[in-house]
């Protein structure tokens, strides 16, 4: 490998963002902001590195055991490279912004960075936006974080959006009013994780049954929850599937042309999520464009729900952006003009010096028009072919 192949090379997971991808990726995460101030999500910016104890409290197993650590030289405390903005925001909205007017919506858009990336997602280092809405815990609160997040994502040109509803404290509730044994406990977790439908027939007792048939009440909303309303459930389980049942009715009053699915006994990726979750997919896209749920906000535990939106899925759901027109002014062209024509939109590139055939330098700027004689001329135009 010569020497400038040696300093190109990166770190496996991390790359760079060259042209014009980078500019797209920055436009996409604009937009998506831009979104959710419309809802009055107001913009914070947390900081890329934190004490390690501040970034990690409250966060679950999987983002601490994703976390980068490095001392910090000035105050020889340990640091960490932030995995996921989530909990930031929630540190921010329950100290800085505690005396704040809830409920609060706080929006955020940055990069974050991984120890390793997962089998759908190889990417280290990656871009992030979301939105929280901390303070509030009705019903509504979870049909308006879901439906923000759809709508961002349509706004964007995301088609065909679907949203996977998760109880990932439905199957603990359930295990705790029947006071099963540890050991039976972590049975039924595996078989519902697995998605063994014979495994939780197999486990003794008769729970099994309603497990097996909340292992069934999965898939599109209005089917599931009509299961879910046929099972005999303890008071506990009652309360989250009412729940459930507002949050769809409210979406689909909101948001008709989202797909809602429901699986009561998802919860992997949601292990620190208090309530319910969900998870965002766009048809013909890789693994997820998103994900959020309930949880509890920082050290006071205040209600709170929200989603992250991953831009390197989202990038692969949107269409590709539009080519700009980028004009050539040759040198000595009235700086007035390049002003104007950024004025209108356009890219306007000066030439730094007198060349040959402005045609021939304007192509190899990858420029497509010229500015010549007074006027705009199409370099494919025969004007343009002739001023070669």
């Amino acid at each position: 490998m010569t020497e400038a192949g040696k300093q190109a090379l990166l770190p496996d997971g991390l790359r760079d963002g060259l042209p014009p991808d980078a500019a797209h990726e920055a436009d996409i995460a604009r937009r998506l902001v831009d979104t959710f101030s419309r809802s009055g999500y107001q913009r914070v910016s947390p900081p890329l590195v934190e004490f390690e104890d501040t970034l990690l409290g409250g966060a679950s197993e999987g983002i601490a055991n994703s976390t980068f650590r490095l001392m910090d030289p000035v105050s020889q405390r340990m640091m960490g490279v932030r995995a996921d903005m989530t909990q930031q925001i929630a540190r921010i909205a329950t100290t800085r912004l505690v005396n704040a007017p809830r409920p609060l919506r706080l929006a955020y858009s940055g990069q974050v960075l991984r120890v390793r990336g997962s089998q759908l997602r190889p990417e280290r280092e990656f871009l992030q936006a979301g939105a929280e809405l901390i303070g509030a815990s009705e019903p509504a609160s979870d049909a308006e974080t879901i439906g923000l997040a759809a709508m961002a994502l349509q706004a964007v040109g995301v088609r065909d959006v679907s949203v996977d509803i998760n109880l990932p404290t439905l199957v603990p509730s359930l295990c705790k009013a029947f006071a099963l044994p540890d050991v039976v406990v972590q049975q039924v977790r595996n078989a519902l994780d697995r998605k063994d439908i014979a495994a939780v027939e197999a486990i003794e007792g008769e729970t099994s049954t309603l497990f097996a048939a909340l292992l069934d009440a999965s898939g599109p909303a209005a089917a599931a929850l009509a299961a879910l309303q046929a099972l005999d459930l303890p008071p506990v389980a009652i309360i989250e599937r009412d729940r459930l049942a507002a949050v769809i009715e409210l979406v689909g009053e909101a948001h008709p042309d989202v797909m809602l699915t429901v699986d009561p006994v998802e919860h992997r990726g949601f292990e620190y999520h208090t309530g319910l979750s969900f998870t965002l997919f766009a048809r013909g896209v890789r693994g997820e464009v998103g994900s959020g749920g309930r949880y509890r906000a920082g050290q006071t535990n205040e209600p709170a729900t929200g989603f992250t939106l991953f831009l390197d899925s989202v990038l692969r759901a949107v269409p590709d952006p539009e080519v700009p027109v980028r004009v050539f002014l040759p040198y000595g062209t009235p700086p007035q003009q390049a002003a104007l024509l950024r004025q209108e939109g356009r890219i306007a590139i000066s030439g730094l010096s007198p060349v040959n055939d402005a045609v021939v330098e304007a192509k190899r700027l990858e420029c497509t028009e010229i500015f010549i004689d007074g006027r705009l001329v199409a370099l494919d135009s025969d004007e343009g072919a002739a001023k070669e």
